[in-house]
C-alpha cells in the first residue's frame, strides 16, 4: 500500500488519546485499559492507515504479554460480568447492606 492510499480515521485524535493513556497507565491493565485496546483493534484492524496506531496496539500487547486471542478472552469476560466503561473497579463492595451481605456469603 502506497502513502497515496492512506487516509485519516475521523476518531485518529480521540483514538490517539486513548492509546497514549493507555500507555502511560502504570501497573497491570485493568478493563478499561484491556477494553479500550480491544475495541481499538477491532476499529483500526483493516483500515488504510493508522499505522502508528496498529503500532501501539501492539505495543501493549506485547507489554502486557497477551496474544490477541487472549485479550478478546479477557474482554469477553470482562463484558460478561456486567462492567461498563466509566466504572471504578475498586468501588465494586459499595452498595446497599444486601449487596454487600450477598458479597459475602
Amino acid at each position: 500500500m502506497t502513502d497515496d492510499t492512506q487516509q485519516t480515521h475521523p476518531l485518529y485524535a480521540i483514538d490517539r488519546d486513548q492509546i497514549d493513556a493507555v500507555l502511560g497507565h502504570e501497573g497491570e491493565p485493568g478493563p478499561q485499559q484491556l477494553t479500550t485496546i480491544a475495541a481499538l483493534f477491532s476499529r483500526y484492524a483493516d483500515f488504510p492507515g493508522a499505522n502508528d496506531i496498529r503500532d501501539d496496539l501492539q505495543k501493549c500487547l506485547t507489554l502486557w504479554r497477551l496474544s490477541r486471542d487472549e485479550l478478546n478472552l479477557k474482554t469477553r469476560e470482562i463484558w460478561e460480568s456486567g462492567w461498563r466503561p466509566g466504572q471504578d473497579p475498586a468501588a465494586e463492595g459499595v452498595g446497599s447492606g444486601a449487596d454487600v451481605e450477598d458479597a459475602d456469603a
